[in-house]
């Protein structure tokens, strides 16, 4: 524990430092430092915390001998505090991706050529940029000037790996803003003894109790390779958390920005009790995806809107000269080839330079699990653009925190939102071209965006009946009380206790101490009224 904690016995190292200025020459750091097994996976832990008078600031970097450039902090500090989400309590992981401000490489890095000889290109260690793999913490502080607390514990790296970072951050960043420095600097002691990235090699990385074990892909890897075995386990108590990868998003967390709100059915045959209603030709086709295997379903549905047709992957590695979506109307015989049939008109341009991507990839037998890296950071992206303006304009229909009560949300117009995508739409972080207002305005007659709304808006309620109860428990009651007649009291007392009710069983996002507060007052209220009221609110 002590070690954890900081307290106990190491060898000598760099301390914790504010971030003081520097100049403006490359972030480097001395090559006496003892960090050789740190710096093979970050090259260093910043804290960025907002202030009242400076705004986002630089409090703290570690191993203070690592140098950021002034251009490279005001990124790291601008890009470590959430946009869209900025008006939410709790806690927020992302990452994002810097350019390293000019000059000689950090001579810590001199066996990059080594590691990434070895690692699939994807996988490689970025010669020109940083990835920033942020945790983000908001929540209510009366002892802070601006009334909250707001800090993010940002890794830096030059390694994509995503989810062993983000997992990483999981397990640090909340002891971090429990104890602070002495964790910070347990944490990256015990990353110091890690061994180095090593592609094709399963790898144990203890910290803070866990150990994490992961597997780098390498690229004489086939296709079809396994997650890490947890091997040795006999050796390791507590049991090893194996991560399935250390870089793939998960393509459902991807998406998770917008919720598929139709049916779908991963295996359907002739024989499913919906047979009849999904192949009728009565009306048009439902909303609803089905995996099939039959044949059969080639004719008999041919004309809903959108087939994929999966053939047996080629084994000659030829490539088409053109990637063409196919019309449903060429798609008559059980020959037909595999493709997409689609009678739908596409709003934005094809990403080109992703499609030559992929291409090359399969060209040059790249890895599978790289290419699927490559097509979920390219759908992550776009439906990152895609959701961003919703959630901007979705947090402007929220009232003032000055008038902050339970029902006053307004309403969404379509109108006003698309005339908002003019200086504040997918266009600042997406360089697809196309029709965007047409496809908002597909979305908005779609069930998902009534799915996604509902969901947004039921959040934003809960968020607001929240911040109510804080206000009401924040106010001075016996001031409220004396021009209040017992009617207005007890529909207080009544509507206090069906808060804590539900605050209780975790439907409102509220800390203990506002319910404590709350039961305070309900207590205080009742204490005030007449004996028989007392009686009738507090039956024995």
């Amino acid at each position: 524990m002590d070690a954890l904690l900081g307290t106990g016995p190491r060898r000598a190292r760099g301390c914790l430092g504010a971030a003081g200025p520097t100049s403006s020459g490359r972030a480097v750091r001395t090559p006496a430092a003892p960090w050789a097994r740190f710096s093979a996976w970050l090259e260093c832990v910043c804290v960025v915390t907002f202030d009242l008078e400076l705004g986002q600031a630089l409090e703290l970097v570690y191993p203070n001998d690592f140098r950021l450039t002034d251009k490279e902090k005001s990124s790291i500090c601008y890009l470590s505090f959430p946009d869209s989400h900025s008006g939410c309590l709790g806690d927020t992981q992302f990452s994002f991706r810097m350019r390293q401000c000019g000059g000689q490489r950090s001579p810590w890095h001199a066996d990059d050529r080594h590691y990434n000889s070895r690692a699939p290109v994807a996988l490689q260690r970025e010669p020109a940029h940083y990835f920033g793999y942020v945790y983000f913490r908001q929540v209510k502080d009366s002892s802070v000037k601006r009334g909250y607390f707001q800090k993010s514990l940002v890794l830096v790296s030059r390694l994509p790996f995503v989810r062993l970072f983000q997992a990483l951050l999981s397990l640090i960043a909340p002891e971090y803003f429990d104890k602070l420095a002495p964790c910070l600097e347990a944490v990256c002691s015990e990353i110091d003894q890690w061994p180095a990235p090593a592609p094709g090699q399963t790898l144990n990385l203890p910290v803070m109790g866990v150990v994490v074990q992961v597997r780098i892909p390498s690229r004489v890897d086939k296709s079809e390779s396994s997650p890490p075995k947890q091997c040795d386990q006999e050796n390791l108590l507590p049991a090893p958390v194996a991560l399935a990868s250390v870089h793939e998003l998960d393509l459902f967390s991807c998406l998770q920005p917008l919720r598929f709100c139709c049916d779908f059915r991963p295996y359907f045959t002739i024989h499913d009790s919906e047979f009849k209603e999904f192949t009728t030709r009565t009306q048009a086709p439902p909303n609803v995806v089905l995996g099939v295997t039959n044949p059969f379903f080639i004719k008999t549905l041919q004309h809903w809107p959108h087939i994929l047709r999966v053939g047996e992957p080629k084994m000659s590695g030829d490539l088409p000269k053109q990637v063409k979506l196919k019309k449903p109307s060429r798609l008559k015989t059980l020959d037909t080839k595999p493709g997409l049939y689609t009678a739908y008109t596409a709003h934005l341009h094809r990403d080109k330079a992703l499609l030559k991507r992929l291409l090359k990839g399969v060209q040059k037998k790249r890895p599978s699990d790289v290419q699927s890296a490559l097509l979920r950071r390219h759908l992550l992206e776009l439906t990152q653009s895609f959701i961003i303006p919703l959630e901007h304009y979705m947090a402007s229909l929220m009232p003032l925190q000055k008038s902050i009560t339970p029902w006053k949300i307004r309403p969404f117009s379509q109108d006003d939102f698309l005339r908002s995508l003019e200086h504040a739409g997918p266009q600042l972080t997406c360089i697809l071209k196309g029709d965007w207002l047409g496809l908002y305005r597909r979305f908005f007659k779609s069930p998902h965006f009534d799915g996604w709304y509902r969901q947004r808006h039921k959040e934003m309620a809960l968020k607001l009946e929240a911040l109510h109860l804080e206000a009401i428990c924040e106010a001075n009651i016996e001031t409220w009380m004396k021009d209040k007649s017992e009617v207005e009291v007890v529909d207080l007392v009544l509507k206090l206790r069906e808060k804590l009710v539900r605050a209780q069983g975790h439907q409102l996002p509220v800390k203990e101490a506002t319910l404590q507060r709350a039961q305070l007052y309900i207590e205080t209220v009742i204490g005030s009224l007449p004996k028989d009221l007392q009686a009738v609110l507090c039956p024995p």
